[in-house]
């Protein structure tokens, strides 16, 4: 068993004053050596961390204790490593757990949920059935599953723009699915509410799919919002669908660009990220500005000096500063 977990989660409970809250939490994952990215909101939380096992069973413990949650399910998506996947933390207030601008509500409708067991059989025995990819176009480019409907969009937002590309499933059985199952919560209530008939969602998403059920029919990797950059997900039928961007040849080695002004998302084999130190063009390569060549092609932030406690005083000055400013109006 490698030593560090990685969890990815979200839940629908409403709190009641998120900046407090956001404190809390912060708090807690300093005192049990937590990075990693948590989104604080009215509606919810939506979470990816990483820690030694044992930090990390504290904390789902801690969320599930918590009154704010009583009775709701955090579904934890849990994935082993050998160190941290995140090199800082923040916790973070923001209007939505997941940034759609859709309008929707999953707590009042949203698709039926099938969890991975029930999504394999229903694949697998009735050919009414449609999936639809709710992810950005980076990341289905990396990975997805066999047959699967997808956009051309850079995030969940720009989906009333492609909505009317499978206006003619209004009558099918519609299976959406994503990384961890939070972009359907909200993506199958806005094709509700667009008049489609018959829409479920894979609950738990890809990552949920790959640990219980081995990830059949998803070809290629899934992209990951941390360190690993993408992780595998079929343990059954794998096959690599992503071209490398330079050469052509199949290859799921997803990279940022070397150029910090182009950082796109690609998949690039090592032999050609060597070749071009790490950039994904000739122009990007001779950028004054390209970062040093990295054979995993992810480039953090500068984290020179940062530790989470330093990052929690920060915040709080900042907090304090925009009080006075406001006493001042």
């Amino acid at each position: 068993m490698k030593p560090y977990s990685v969890l990815l989660y979200y839940n629908y409970t409403p709190i009641p004053n998120p900046e407090e809250y956001r404190v809390k939490h912060h708090l807690f994952c300093i005192e049990n050596n937590l990075l990693g990215r948590i989104i604080v909101a009215a509606e919810g939380l939506n979470g990816t961390v990483s820690g030694l096992k044992a930090d990390c069973d504290a904390y789902m413990k801690w969320l599930e204790n918590d009154p704010i949650f009583a009775g709701s399910d955090f579904d934890f998506k849990i994935d082993y490593h050998e160190a941290h996947t995140f090199n800082k933390l923040h916790v973070r207030v923001k209007n939505e757990i997941v940034h759609s601008d859709l309008g929707v509500d999953p707590r009042v409708r949203t698709g039926k949920h099938l969890k991975p067991k029930e999504f394999k059989q229903l694949l697998k025995n009735d050919p009414d059935v449609v999936l639809v990819d709710m992810r950005s176009n980076y990341e289905h480019e990396l990975g997805r599953f066999k047959g699967a409907y997808t956009f051309d969009m850079e995030n969940l937002r720009d989906l009333p723009d492609h909505v009317q590309e499978i206006e003619h499933l209004k009558n099918k059985k519609v299976i959406t699915y994503c990384t961890g199952g939070i972009k359907c919560e909200k993506a199958s209530a806005y094709l509700i509410e667009k008049g489609f008939t018959d829409v479920y969602q894979l609950h738990g998403g890809i990552i949920k799919y790959g640990l219980e059920e081995g990830g059949e029919d998803f070809d290629g990797s899934c992209y990951v919002f941390d360190n690993r950059v993408a992780t595998p997900v079929n343990s059954v039928n794998p096959e690599i669908v992503s071209e490398c961007h330079v050469c052509h040849t199949k290859s799921d080695h997803m990279v940022n660009c070397a150029n910090p002004e182009c950082n796109e998302h690609l998949a690039i084999c090592p032999s050609c990220l060597k070749e071009m130190e790490g950039a994904c063009s000739p122009e990007c390569k001779e950028h004054p500005r390209k970062r040093p060549y990295n054979e995993k092609g992810y480039y953090s932030k500068n984290s020179v000096g940062y530790s989470p406690e330093l990052g929690f005083k920060s915040f709080k000055r900042t907090e304090k500063i925009e009080k006075q400013k406001k006493a001042q109006l």
